[in-house]
């Protein structure tokens, strides 16, 4: 099951950075939405996939009886999971305003033109 998991990684992985190298910005987001959920899927593996009970120790108990499972990650992943999307909200409206004032998401055409002529830097320096 976790070498199924791992190929799947990868694959997101490989997927997320085709995206990121585009010159379009909503494949860049997407890629980004992508590197996120690999990273997830990533963290998720490390605290392994078997199923376990959940992690609540009995009264009686000091330590658990049984092997229980890691919480840890499942709670990485939760917070992950919500700076991701707020992340990916505000790159939407970013990239959506930088389309409404430049006309374009193509980042090539992006770039704002050097300056002609003589500059002069401000008076008062």
């Amino acid at each position: 099951m976790e070498a199924t998991v791992s190929v799947l990684i990868g694959l997101f992985f490989a997927v997320a950075i085709y995206l990121l190298m585009s010159r379009q910005l909503v494949r860049i987001l997407l890629g980004i939405a992508i590197l996120g959920n690999a990273v997830n899927l990533l963290i998720f593996t490390s605290g392994r996939l078997l199923r376990e009970v959940p992690p609540i120790i009995p009264e009686a108990l000091q330590v658990p009886a049984e092997t229980i499972a890691n919480p840890l990650p499942q709670a990485l992943i939760l917070t992950a999971i919500v700076i991701s999307f707020s992340f990916l909200a505000f790159l939407l409206v970013l990239a959506f305003r930088a389309y409404q004032e430049l006309g374009t998401d193509d980042t090539n055409e992006m770039r704002v033109a050097e300056p002609t002529g003589d500059v002069r830097p401000p008076q008062g320096y």
